[in-house]
Formats: structure tokens, C-alpha cells, sequence
């Protein structure tokens, strides 16, 4: 889900209303709503290209106060207030990257492709400049910064790591209980008590018998400052993407290279398995990518197989413990997928138009506009 390669043009597209591939939505379907249910088109710069299971060149990946929103268009990482798209400052402004994440006071942290290899940076609303994060490790494009200003991801060192003000403050340690061989692999969220979730994967041979053991568990190391543990994993490997105030975390299972993926959901207090949510009746695999703070509102996309593309992907949503159901599309029969959630049901991402186009999406009012594809 992530990204590369520069942009160039500055062609902004401002929002409108868009007719969407799906049934129409009620515009009194919960009473007293003050949003307007529509899929929102942000502005954009340079490149639109999309090309299924590549790096993306346009999209919304997490929600601030207001109306901003973060993410990537043409390949850069960029910022939105409103419909209006804002490039992030960088020292070459034809440098490659996204922002992956921000909080509540505006601070972002994203990842910039250098020609030292991916790093991450955060970068204040309003500033002249980004502050480069030391010892950061980019090439998974995953990173998070919670309320307080605390930043989490791995390091370029090896382990997990914590930043706040620019400079790490502290490393992320393996779990006591974890086998031999088990490394951090992936940090992934942190949510406002300090809960910081992430992936560690085991790859060993044992010498006296040669058996070898593997297998990737999600992590939690809690806000509490109890000792990390690992949770139980899902069916097959892990991959957990997002957790939310109450320690909820969502992510999902795969069995297969990019394309076997289901649903998963570890409810607290997490001392069980976690259990699929299902999917949409019109794809056999899905994601989740994010859960909202405090509203157990989840998204993210449903797939095909990459050689039995039967359906373009389409983004999804899941409120609360009911029925994982569809977002309507941009255009009939084009790919849409869904990255960010936020409380006030608003879902970011992106999806292309009937030319073909990516284009950084929001859905208002997304549960209003949520439907089975089957009805």
C-alpha cells in the first residue's frame, strides 16, 4: 500500500458531489445527522496512475481535528484542509513519500524515499520545514504518533523504537516469552494511553533436529509500562494494522502472497484468539487498515486473487460487531480502498474515476452510505 517515484504538475481538482456506483443513500437515514452523505474528491497533484497491489499515487491515510486530513498525491507526501491539497515542505521538492499519520495537534509523521533509502520524518502544521527522525527505518512505510506527540515505528537499528521532539527516546524490546530467532518485524500504532502495537517474527532452525520454526504474532507493548507480550495470532500470519482507544486492534490474516487475506479483530482485554469479521459477499478476501478512536468503526478493502480479478477492489466498512459492507464507488467498475476512519464517520482513501484516475477520496457520512452488494 505504499509508494515511490516523483511527481510533477500541479493539477488541483476540486470536490464535488459524484454519483456513486451503488444504492442511493437516504439523506434522512439517521435522524437529526448534520453531514451530508457523498464520496468527497480532493485536490490533487502529478501522477494518477493506479496500478493494483502497487505503490499508490494518490490517497488519504489517517484524520487530524477539522477538516484535515494527510496522505499522499502524486507520489509526495502531501496534507489537506478541506478539498485544498498542501505539499509537505521538503529541502527537494521532487522528492518521493507520504504521510502516514497525524494527531489531534496537526503533527504528522511520514516517510521520505532518499537516496539513502527510506526515512521518516514529522512535520508540524504550519512549519517551514520537516524534522528528519534518527535512527528511522521506512522501507515497510509504517509508522504512527498518538496525541501526545510520541512517535512510534522501527528503528533503523533493527528494533522497534519511540521518538517524541525529534530525538528516540526508547526501543521497542522483543517479548520475554518469545522463541529463539523471533524479531520485531513491523510497528504499526499507538493509541492516546500509550498502547503501541506492532509484529514480531520468528525464523529459526533448531540445531539438534533441523525442525524450523516460524511464524509472525502480533505485539503489545502497553501503555501501562507492564511488559510487552505477544497476543495470539490469527489463522495463519498476522498482520495487525490498527488499534483504538480501548486497545481494540484490527488487521488481518493471510495464507497467501498479496492476495489471501481475511479480516481480523482482537478484542480486549486480548488474552484470546482474535476472530474474522467476514468480508463482502462479492470478494472472497479483505482487509481491515484502520478502526476509528472511539466509535469501533473499521475499513479497508476488498480483493480477488491478482489472476482472477473477477471484481475491481473496493473499500469497505464494518460498524461495531455488525456485517462488513461496501463502499460505493467512484465509478461503476473501478477500484476503490479504504486507509483512514475517523469519529465522525468520515472514511479516507482513494479511488478511480471513469477515466481512470486515482483520486484521494473522503466518504462522508460513511455508514449512511455503507451497503450489502448483495442487495
Amino acid at each position: 500500500m505504499r509508494r515511490s517515484m516523483s511527481a510533477a504538475g500541479a493539477a488541483v481538482v476540486l470536490a464535488g458531489l459524484i454519483t456513486a456506483a451503488g444504492p442511493a443513500v437516504a439523506a434522512d437515514a439517521v435522524p437529526g445527522a448534520k453531514c451530508t452523505p457523498k464520496i468527497q474528491v480532493l485536490g490533487s497533484i502529478g501522477d494518477e496512475s493506479y496500478v493494483r497491489d502497487m505503490r499508490q499515487s494518490q490517497g488519504v491515510f489517517d484524520f487530524g481535528a477539522g477538516d484535515l486530513a494527510v496522505g499522499i498525491s502524486g507520489h509526495q507526501p502531501v496534507y489537506w484542509t478541506g478539498t485544498t491539497v498542501h505539499r509537505v515542505p521538503l529541502s527537494d521538492p521532487n522528492q518521493s513519500g507520504q504521510v502516514l499519520a497525524v494527531n489531534a495537534h496537526g503533527l504528522m509523521v511520514g516517510v521520505l524515499h532518499g537516496s539513502g533509502g527510506p526515512s521518516l520524518f514529522t512535520y508540524q502544521v504550519g512549519a517551514a520545514a520537516i524534522t528528519p527522525l534518527p535512527d528511522s527505518y521506512g522501507y515497510d512505510s509504517e509508522a504512527d504518533v498518538n496525541d501526545a506527540g510520541y512517535v512510534v515505528s522501527r528503528s533503523g537499528s533493527g528494533p522497534g523504537a519511540v521518538w517524541k521532539d525529534g530525538q528516540k527516546v526508547r526501543e521497542l524490546p522483543v517479548p520475554a516469552e518469545a522463541g529463539p530467532g523471533t524479531r520485531i518485524t513491523m510497528v504499526t500504532g499507538i493509541n492516546n494511553r500509550g498502547d503501541i502495537l506492532g509484529m514480531a517474527t520468528q525464523d529459526y532452525e533448531v540445531p539438534e533436529t533441523g525442525a524450523h520454526l516460524e511464524g509472525t504474532h502480533p505485539v503489545l507493548w502497553p501503555g501501562d509500562g507492564s511488559a510487552a507480550r505477544l497476543l495470539a495470532p490469527s489463522v495463519n500470519d498476522s498482520y495487525v494494522q490498527d488499534l483504538d482507544e480501548s486497545g481494540r486492534i484490527v488487521g488481518y490474516d493471510w495464507a497467501g502472497p498479496w492476495h489471501e487475506y481475511q479480516t481480523w479483530v482482537w478484542e480486549p482485554p486480548l488474552t484470546g484468539p482474535g476472530t474474522t469479521a467476514g468480508g463482502l459477499s462479492s470478494h472472497p478476501y479483505a482487509t481491515f487498515e484502520a478502526i476509528s478512536p472511539t466509535t469501533n468503526l473499521s475499513v479497508g478493502t476488498a480483493k480477488f486473487h491478482p489472476d482472477m480479478l473477477t471484481l475491481p477492489d473496493q473499500a469497505l466498512l464494518r460498524a461495531g460487531s455488525g456485517p462488513v459492507k461496501a463502499l460505493p464507488r467512484l465509478a461503476a467498475g473501478q477500484a476503490s480502498m479504504a486507509d483512514a476512519v475517523s469519529d465522525a464517520d468520515r472514511v479516507g482513501g482513494a479511488a478511480v474515476n471513469a477515466k481512470g484516475e486515482l483520486k484521494p477520496v473522503i466518504w462522508t457520512c460513511a455508514t449512511r452510505q455503507a451497503y450489502n452488494p448483495g442487495s
